[in-house]
């Protein structure tokens, strides 16, 4: 998984953008709330070797994520209760690195008001125990 991949994915996600609060070397991919809200769900230094992400993920399972896989970490600079640092491009796959992504988003989504889920068109959670 690269940098555009990754970028591909989060922004392939109903009502996402990117955005660069930190600097312009770190992206912060965010689902659009209310007016002028967003809640962010990713970043990264989509330029940066070796690449990772950070990803929210439930409390539990981050445990077991990082007890599973050398490659996740708690996050860096975030709370490392609900963060996960995952090292990109080291053996973990695409397709769960993916999974993450979206499990991250749906944890972002899922706070936010019926309104606004109903808006990005979200049917709830699409996978359990995410």
């Amino acid at each position: 998984m690269d940098g555009a991949g990754l970028r591909g994915i989060c922004l392939g996600l109903p009502g996402t953008f990117e955005d660069f609060p930190f600097g312009p070397e770190t992206s912060v991919f965010k689902v659009r709330a209310r007016a002028g809200q967003a809640k962010m769900f990713a970043l990264a230094n989509l330029d940066a070797d070796p690449l990772h992400i950070s990803l929210k993920c439930e409390p539990e399972l981050a445990l077991q994520l990082r007890a599973a896989h050398p490659e996740i970490t708690g996050a860096y600079h975030l709370n490392k209760t609900h963060w996960n640092g995952v090292l990109c491009g080291s053996g973990l796959p695409d397709g769960m690195i993916r999974d993450m992504i979206e499990d991250s988003y749906d944890l972002v989504v899922a706070g936010l008001p019926r309104r606004d889920q109903e808006a990005l068109g979200w049917a709830g959670l699409s996978r359990e125990g995410a």
